[in-house]
């Protein structure tokens, strides 16, 4: 039986951490060599970490990314495998590329046709398209190479390559994740394999950058478009498959669709296949589980809530991993905001670094700070009082002679808020914690938060994820632990800020049950006012939630980052002009 061997190595590299990018691919490759792999592959610009950003506007980052894509071209001499990673290429322009490489030298190098700009991409402001179509003979083995965004178009490169004899597809991946998108992914590229018979190996790099989580979720499907091996998401793999070609060659006599296409593409000048090996890894023997270093054949897919709740602990880990902080502190109000930040902070970083804080104002209610020290005991967190009332006091008589003849509003609600983010950033820099915000997408999309207040901090853990949505997160939690990690009685409260008597969320907001939906017609579907109304909600409240989303981006642009959750978050996601006079 002819088989091609394929690893894919499904790595958390970061962004301009080149040494340490290489290092880990080097891991990796002794892992797929000593399973006798015939292919490895990496991530797309896995040299460089993704995305770069204006990183490749700089000609020393370009000229050191060359440098160690040389020292790992080095590291190959000898070894039978042919590797493929990402790159950032300078050929008189710069592309995202993919080389290939074999026995201590670079074959090829492929440049990526689809370059995405919209979403959180900007790819056209960094690269310039490829236009080559390139198949590969590894061993007899013909395989195509492409990038990303190249597979999820139907026709070229895919196409191009099919018809050029291309037996296998290897697409290597920077896919940023949101709910729900696995499905879909995996739905395209069954369909991708099944309509030109090819093996489609689809390799995702997984780990947090900033705002982005990339979720893995790599996988292997065959040409009559059926799962062949996947990986896990939101954890590194390395992901081993032997590929049946005479399979491919079989569907491909059974399923005669793509002949009069491939007529059209002999008729016209196209590049042979590029010899890379003369011969596959020998001995190859059978991979079957549980071969150290395989993933299981499928792995079952998780719920929402487990599906975000794993995104959160990923993304908040990396990111203080990443720029250099091991502890984070965060106000534990009692709320159920800041006891899911507390157990996503405790589950990515160890309870003993997390510190809770817990600053009442003469309005703080007993409960909701035996609430605070319960979630801080359940969670087995450091946990802390410091009362705000003294410098609140402080700031009210201050300004008593400034306020005099005003009547108290929002200015004395804001001020408890901004002591407390004040207390938060003096623990910060005493003990160099970082400093995790609490507020959801709901309140950030229509500024139910304070400037210089509860939105100071270094992270905005939850920032994207609807406040429906973290009250299910938060009984997943307690479902998953067989106890209440987060207290029933934080879960069961009507939500409150607790910055003047009796205070309650409903007073200022619509219940959030009917406000989640609306603000994800209008932020993330686009939906116009009267679409709104049609789907059922009232007409004012619509009005009123959609004035109070457009006069707020002036406070979003002003939050720390957070993890992308939604297909359409504040931000990279969803650009728009602060002084902005159109309200529909």
């Amino acid at each position: 039986m002819r088989s091609l061997r394929v690893a894919l190595a499904q790595i958390n590299t970061t962004v301009g951490d080149l040494d340490g990018n290489l290092r880990l691919i080097l891991e990796y490759l002794e892992r797929a060599t000593d399973l006798k792999a015939d292919v490895v592959a990496f991530p797309e610009l896995a040299i460089t970490g993704y995305p770069p950003e204006d990183l490749l506007l700089r000609p020393d980052f370009i000229t050191a990314n060359q440098a160690t894509l040389a020292d790992l071209v080095q590291a190959t001499s000898g070894l039978s495998q042919t590797v493929v990673v990402g790159f950032a290429a300078l050929q008189t322009d710069i592309y995202n590329a993919a080389a290939v490489i074999h026995d201590g030298r670079v074959v090829d190098v492929y440049h990526k046709q689809h370059l995405p700009n919209y979403g959180v991409f900007d790819e056209n402001r960094y690269f310039q398209r490829g236009l080559r179509c390139p198949v590969y003979s590894i061993g007899g083995v013909l395989v195509g190479v492409n990038i990303c965004e190249d597979i999820w178009y139907p026709g070229e490169p895919t196409a191009t390559q099919v018809h050029g004899g291309a037996e296998v597809i290897v697409n290597i991946n920077a896919s940023p994740f949101h709910a729900g998108k696995r499905s879909f992914r995996r739905a395209m590229l069954e369909t991708r394999a099944s309509d030109y018979a090819v093996a489609v190996c689809y390799l995702n790099q997984v780990g947090g950058q900033d705002e982005l989580v990339f979720d893995g979720g790599s996988l292997i499907v065959d040409p009559e478009g059926r799962l062949l091996n996947e990986a896990p998401q939101f954890e590194e793999a390395l992901l081993v498959q032997d590929i049946d070609l005479e399979g491919v060659f079989q569907r491909r006599l059974h399923d005669p669709r793509r002949r009069a296409e491939r007529i059209e593409y002999l008729r016209r000048e196209h590049e042979p296949p590029i010899a890379v090996s003369a011969q596959l890894v020998p001995a190859a023997e059978e991979v079957t589980v549980p071969l150290p270093g395989v993933t299981p054949h499928a792995v079952a897919p998780l719920s929402e809530e487990a599906e975000v709740y794993r995104s959160l602990v990923l993304g908040t880990r990396d990111y203080l991993r990443k720029i250099g902080f091991s502890q984070a502190v965060i106000g534990l109000s009692g709320g159920i905001d800041s006891a899911l930040v507390a157990a996503i902070a405790a589950e990515a970083l160890g309870p003993d670094k997390v510190t809770g804080v817990a600053m009442p104002s003469r309005y703080s209610s007993e409960g909701s700070l035996a609430d605070a020290r319960a979630t801080a005991d359940s969670l087995g967190i450091n946990f802390r009082m410091l009362p705000i009332e003294g410098p609140f006091s402080a700031y009210l008589e201050a300004l008593e002679s400034t306020f005099e003849g005003t009547e108290p509003n929002v200015t004395e609600e804001n001020l408890q808020a901004r002591v407390r983010g004040n207390y938060l950033m003096a623990l910060s820099n005493k003990f160099h914690w970082l400093v995790l915000t609490t507020g959801n997408k709901s309140e950030m999309a229509v500024g139910y938060a304070t400037l210089y207040g509860d939105m100071a901090g270094g992270f905005a853990v939850i920032k994207d994820v609807p406040k429906t949505l973290v009250y299910r997160i938060c009984r997943y939690i307690n479902e998953e632990a067989g106890r209440e990690v987060v207290p029933v009685s934080v879960i069961e409260k009507p939500p409150s800020a607790e910055l003047r008597p009796d205070q309650l969320d409903i007073d200022s907001l619509p219940p959030y049950e009917v406000l989640d939906p609306i603000l994800e017609a209008y932020v993330e579907d686009d939906r116009s006012p009267e679409e709104i109304v049609a789907m059922g909600y009232d007409a004012e409240t619509v009005r009123r939630v959609l004035r109070l989303v457009n006069r707020s981006e002036y406070k979003r642009r002003q939050a720390p980052p957070g993890i992308k959750i939604t297909a359409r978050a504040f931000g990279r996601d969803r650009r728009l002009p602060i002084a902005n006079m159109y309200g529909p």
